[in-house]
């Protein structure tokens, strides 16, 4: 029998934490790695670290990282085992040490298991979340959701942007911020602000090029943490730009937190129309309000000729719109600025001409219906 994830994970469960749960249950095992098994002696090696909650606990937890090594080592086809033990946050400042010392700034881990909640997510001082979707990639949703945001805060709105597409977060580069957010207590987030926008992303807390390999528990948790450990501060509309898909993270969105409403992101073609049904149907099944539909790409304005062409089709989200009895809430341009202003991390909307004024409409709309 191969060696797998699953079968060392299942290993691991069975060993008892002595205040109740297991390794696994209690989410401390990271760097998860199985090498070879296609040698002649077809062995793997197993390796994996088991992050202990403090360095306090951590000191008694050698008997535990002894069981774990002859647990995996006991399953057949591995060949070795390696265990580290480590511990989540600063160790306690021994007696006498400096004050730059005992000021250490605190650790903050994202992507652990989801806790449990006593009610749905909604951040202090936060009036409304609104989420913004797509049925699949490819059709410009997080450009939608950064110019979005920008044309609302120049209509004077109070706004924040959280960035939940946790595979391809791409909100950093085009709103043109970079570093990691500060935690001064290692629970707490504070955010970055750009362009009058407050932003949290994924992509803030690891390297541009990093991919995250996270299972869905993990994405669960991740957006749990960037929704009720950020200081939001206060904002009249949270903007979820979220991944494409029907998936685990639209799914914890609708069931745990409280939003107000999805604006569903379309190009006028037949094939992205059909994945946008699927994502107007999970929000009909999750009961939750689809204010709106958005045509991107909906035309291309010839810069030499001035002749507007329809690449991806006309009028395809328009008519989608009308079938469903709701609002078209804009239709947006396929255009070269656009996509040079989000590269250089400054959103079009925050500009002026024929596109910025095409979000301000958008925006000034969602303001006057009250949803923003």
């Amino acid at each position: 029998m191969s060696v797998t994830q699953k079968r060392v994970e299942e290993a691991l469960e069975r060993l008892a934490l002595p205040d109740g749960g297991t390794l696994i249950s209690r989410d401390m095992i990271r760097a998860l790695t199985l090498e070879g098994g296609t040698a002649a002696d077809g062995q793997t090696k197993v390796s994996f670290v088991i992050e202990a909650p403090s360095p306090a606990i951590a000191q008694h937890m050698e008997p535990l990282r002894r069981a774990a090594q002859a647990a995996v080592s006991a399953l057949d086809g591995v060949g070795s085992v390696s265990v580290a033990l480590t511990a989540h946050g600063p160790a306690a400042a021994p007696v006498g040490a400096g004050a730059a010392t005992a000021a250490a700034a605190p650790s903050l881990k994202i992507g652990g298991h989801p806790k449990p909640q006593a009610g749905p997510i909604k951040p202090k001082g936060v009036s409304r979340i609104l989420a913004v979707a797509s049925g699949k990639g490819g059709v410009g949703k997080s450009t939608v959701s950064a110019n979005l945001a920008v044309a609302l805060a120049r209509q004077g709105r109070r706004v924040g942007l959280l960035d939940a597409d946790i595979y391809g977060p791409s909100q950093p580069r085009m709103m043109g911020v970079s570093g990691s957010p500060n935690s001064p207590d290692g629970t707490v987030i504070e955010p970055l602000k750009a362009h009058g926008v407050t932003l949290m992303s994924i992509g803030l807390m690891v390297p541009e090029d990093k991919a995250v390999v996270w299972r869905g528990p993990m994405l669960m948790g991740a957006l749990q943490q960037m929704l009720g450990q950020v200081n939001w501060g206060e904002l009249d509309v949270l903007i979820v730009d979220l991944p494409p898909g029907t998936g685990d993270v639209q799914l914890t969105l609708c069931t745990k937190s409280e939003l107000s409403g999805a604006i569903v992101v379309s190009t006028p073609q037949d094939v992205a129309l059909i994945d946008a049904r699927k994502a107007l149907d999970m929000f009909r099944t999750l009961k939750t309000p689809v204010l709106g539909l958005i045509e991107n790409m909906s035309f291309f304005t010839c810069p030499d000729c001035g002749g507007e062409h329809h690449i991806f089709g006309h009028g395809g989200v328009a008519s989608e719109a009308k079938a469903l009895g709701l609002p078209l809430l804009g239709a947006l341009p396929i255009d070269l600025g656009t996509r040079l202003a989000g590269d250089a991390g400054t959103p079009v909307a925050a500009g002026e001409g024929a596109v910025s004024e095409a979000y301000a409409q958008i925006a000034k709309g969602l303001v006057a219906g009250g949803m923003a």
